[in-house]
């Protein structure tokens, strides 16, 4: 009987909605995390792995010998490759495809590439409207290097340390 008694003043004088209400004040006043997205920026991993590029030499050959180790070693099966040998007898690549909807960004590409040719940069602003939109071609892969190759090129000489 006393039960029924201690419950009926629990919900005639509304308890559970005053217990509430003190977890909305304790936090009212409390110091805010949100980030306000595009003029505010989270910390960035110095291990993130962003948006594929296709590196040049500086005296702007590309770099890709066309072994195609970043292909085999793809786990999501992204990267199309296709090559034919040049007259001068090296290799070079026809096709360099990524398909970014299958990509899973594992860095495995980047780790097996021999001529460092292959990278993920830190950038994490890109978007596709269309499927279509986020398969990146040879061209796209080398324009996007080329754009950041400042960037690319500080991260992978602080990464070095850790190699």
């Amino acid at each position: 009987m006393a039960e029924k008694i201690r419950e009926f003043f629990k919900t005639f004088l509304l308890i559970e909605l005053l217990k509430g209400m003190a977890v909305t004040g304790r936090y009212l006043f409390a110091r805010k995390i949100t980030i306000q997205y595009p003029e505010e920026h989270t910390p960035q991993s110095a291990r993130f792995r962003g948006l594929h590029a296709l590196r040049r030499y500086p005296n702007g050959e590309e770099r890709c010998i066309a072994c195609k180790l970043c292909e085999a070693v793809c786990p999501a099966l992204a990267i199309t490759i296709e090559s034919e040998e040049r007259a001068d007898g090296t290799r070079r690549t026809t096709r360099y495809d990524i398909d970014l909807n299958k990509c899973i960004f594992c860095g495995f590409c980047e780790e097996s590439c021999p001529v460092d040719s292959i990278v993920e940069t830190r950038i994490l602003e890109y978007h596709g409207e269309k499927r279509s939109d986020l398969h990146y071609t040879k061209e796209m892969l080398l324009a996007v290097g080329d754009r950041y190759e400042a960037e690319i090129a500080k991260d992978r000489a602080s990464d070095a340390q850790y190699r």
